[in-house]
């Protein structure tokens, strides 16, 4: 044990300093997702899984993707909104119902000053004959 203790320690090759996402690409995704569409026996898919390191929601979703859409390596696939683009869109939604409750009200003032206007020619016409 002495021996080991006094021998440096070297890092690992094989870990990274600093974790990073991984990216697949659309081939990769297309050749995991057949392979997995192609398993039948029990437990094909787990030895897939731990071959290739992947997660089973991932290729899951990679598999309902091959049937609906074509796959791609864009970033989009599995990421939320952004905050910035889910504030511009709330703020865009807030906007547009805002602009509807105005229109309303709008159309509700040109009703009322019409009803105003044919009350006040009405006055009018009717002025002159009370004057007998």
């Amino acid at each position: 044990m002495t021996e080991n203790a006094d021998k440096k320690v070297e890092k690992n090759p094989e870990v990274t300093e600093k974790a990073s996402r991984r990216r697949f690409t659309a081939e990769y995704k297309r050749r995991i997702a057949l392979e997995a569409e192609r398993c039948t026996e029990p437990g094909e898919i787990g030895a897939l899984l731990r071959r290739e390191g992947l997660y089973s929601s991932v290729v899951g979703r990679w598999r309902r993707q091959l049937r609906e859409e074509p796959l791609s390596s864009s970033k989009k696939s599995n990421r939320a909104a952004s905050p910035k683009k889910a504030s511009a869109a709330k703020e865009l939604a807030d906007l547009r119902r805002e602009n509807e409750r105005l229109k309303e009200k709008l159309r509700q003032a040109e009703l009322i000053i019409d009803v105003q206007k044919k009350v006040s020619e009405m006055m009018q016409t009717r002025s002159p004959e009370k004057t007998d």
